[in-house]
Order: C-alpha cells, then structure tokens, then sequence
C-alpha cells in the first residue's frame, strides 16, 4: 500500500500483474479504487505490445510479484520494467518468495522492491512486518509532471521538494515523512529483533526449502492421486526457461499441486496430515499448507480466481526445513486416505 500510494493518489492509474496474492490484490482492486485509484491487471505472459496499450497518460507505476503467491508465476521483470520504463514511471515489484537470496529484482531494472518480512526473512511465525526497498535508480525529476509529490514543494514538511533536498532517497524519505507520520505502520522494537535474528539465517534456510521442496516436487509429480503439480523447479514446469533466467539457483520452498477428486478431496488430504500444519501462513520454518480458493483467496469470484492462477483444487504447500523424508511420508499418509 504504501509503495503504490507514495506516487500514486485519486485520479490515476495503476498497471498490475493478475497473478499476485489474493491481500494484495483485494487491496489494489478494492480498497485503492475506493480512494480513486484505477487499475489495469495484466496476465504476468501479456506480450509486450499487448503491454504497452494498457498505459494511460495517469499511469504512475506497474507491479507485479516476482513470484506469485500461490499461482507460482514468475514475473518476467525485464518486459515489465522496459514498458514501464518506456512510459516514465517505475516498476515496483514483490520479493516476498525468491527473497534476495534468489532473486536481485533490481539487477533486472525493477526500481523498487516489496517484501513482506512475515515470511521467510522472519522465518519462524513470530513476528510481523514488512519492507520497502527503494534502489533510487528512477529519475523522478525527469517525469516531474507525474510525480508532483516528489518534485514539488510539501507544504506538510516544511515546503520541502524531496528531490532536491534528498536526491537518490526521495521516495524512501517521502515515505517515512508522510505516510509513516500520518498512518503508522511502525514495526515494534521486538518484533524487528526477531526480524534480525531470522535474517542472519535466510541464506542457510532457503537452501533447504528450496532442496526440500524440489525433492517434494518430483515425488508428486510421480504420484497416481497427484493431477498436476507447479514448481519451477521441475523441468517440465512451464515457468522452468523463466526461472533458469531469473531464479537460477532456486525459487523458494512454496509449491502448487491438485489432488486427483478435487474441492472435496483437497480437504480430506489436509485434514488427512500429521507433520504439516494447515494455517494461512506461508514461508515458515516448519511445513505449512492451505486451501487457497476457500481461505486466502476467498474475496475472489472463479473468473477472478481463474485470473489469479487458482484453481479449486489447488493446494499451496510451503515446505518446510524438517527432513523431507518425513515429509514426503506426511504427504504419501495423508494422499492415502
């Protein structure tokens, strides 16, 4: 909310990728068009010109996820920020999934970076948070027509044009004076310590979910009661030539798969499992897994869930660090009955 409302207000327009978490699209699709704010969503494999014919002269910024929450898309950041780009405004995207470890989204040409520090930079379900990464590669004053917020006096902050007085920082500081003074959002002392003792493992833990769900995966893939399975890990996955680009040396430890027998059978195989827990939360130490149709992505109708990548069958696993031959048997149980 705050990196699309700090350039973004009443009477533009946003560009947006359909494949995003079901939160962060009732947010954009809701709740910001109640305070004026319009948006294009875009499937994540529009082609480029199909891309280009989305913009409006109130355009101000485009996001996407550079792996989507739970449809497991990978956002081909080089289209999207060379649209952007070509447009004057910047490309904002999520990191959530790949983390930093994976992924450096701004070595692709995104400008600004999202995480929600919930998941695997906190890692253990103890806190929550997020993070607004600006790289301060986007010229706002180049486009200040479109971004008067920036390079126009703030009469709120003593008449302060953020481009001239914090160059590079004019975004992030936009954002801590304004919206951070006016709506709060501020993380608690505790809750950013467990934040910082989460990150100093980050690197060790998404190898192992990565690894671990890849083994998963390939398990799956094999299995009689198992329809299909999306990881881009696997060879056949159609995001595997994206993510050999983007994610060469994993993805994160969440995959998708469809149990044989549908809505009703996605149920009996959860209520079904002993070691992985069924909770709304994604990206923990330990395995996880939910139903997304019916829980985080309820809000949503079936050609909104269709858009999102969602299927009903769908089943959104984030595997955890445990020994994957317990939970490769966690899963082969609970698929039994």
């Amino acid at each position: 909310f705050y990196a699309i409302f700090n350039i973004a207000s009443a009477g533009d327009h946003v560009i947006a990728s359909s494949a995003i978490y079901g939160g962060t699209y009732n947010l954009i699709a809701k709740t910001m068009k109640n305070m004026g704010i319009e948006t294009t969503f875009v499937d994540p494999d529009i082609s480029a010109e199909d891309l280009e014919s989305k913009f409006r002269p109130n355009t101000k910024l485009v996001f996407g996820e550079v792996l989507a929450n739970p449809a497991l898309k990978i956002l081909d950041i080089k289209k999207f920020a060379k649209a952007a780009h070509k447009h004057g405004v910047p490309l904002i995207v999520d990191n959530t999934f790949p983390t930093p470890i994976f992924c450096r989204p701004f070595e692709w040409g995104a400008d600004i970076v999202t995480h929600s520090t919930t998941k695997y930079m906190n890692g253990f379900a103890n806190s929550v948070g997020g993070a607004v990464v600006d790289s301060g590669n986007f010229d706002w004053t180049k486009y200040s027509e479109k971004f008067p917020g920036l390079t126009t006096p703030d009469e709120t902050y003593h008449g302060t044009v953020y481009t001239e007085s914090f160059g590079k920082a004019a975004y992030i500081v936009k954002m801590t004076t304004n919206l951070m003074r006016d709506l709060g959002s501020i993380p608690s002392p505790q809750n950013s310590f467990y934040l910082g003792v989460g990150l100093e493992t980050l690197h060790l833990r998404m190898e192992r979910h990565y690894e671990n769900a890849l083994a998963l995966a390939k398990h799956l893939e094999k299995h009689p009661k198992v329809s299909w399975v999306s990881f881009s890990g696997l060879e056949n996955d159609s995001q595997h030539e994206l993510a050999k680009k983007y994610l060469p040396k994993g993805s994160c430890g969440v995959i998708s798969f469809g149990v044989v027998g549908g809505r009703e059978a996605a149920v009996k195989f959860m209520d079904s499992l002993k070691l992985a827990a069924i909770v709304t939360h994604v990206a923990d130490a330990r395995t996880c897994v939910l139903h997304p149709a019916s829980t985080t992505h309820r809000q949503m109708n079936d050609e909104e869930l269709l858009a999102a990548g969602v299927s009903p069958d769908l089943i959104r696993m984030s595997v955890g660090i445990e020994d994957v031959q317990d939970i490769i048997a966690d899963v082969d149980q609970a698929l039994e009955k």
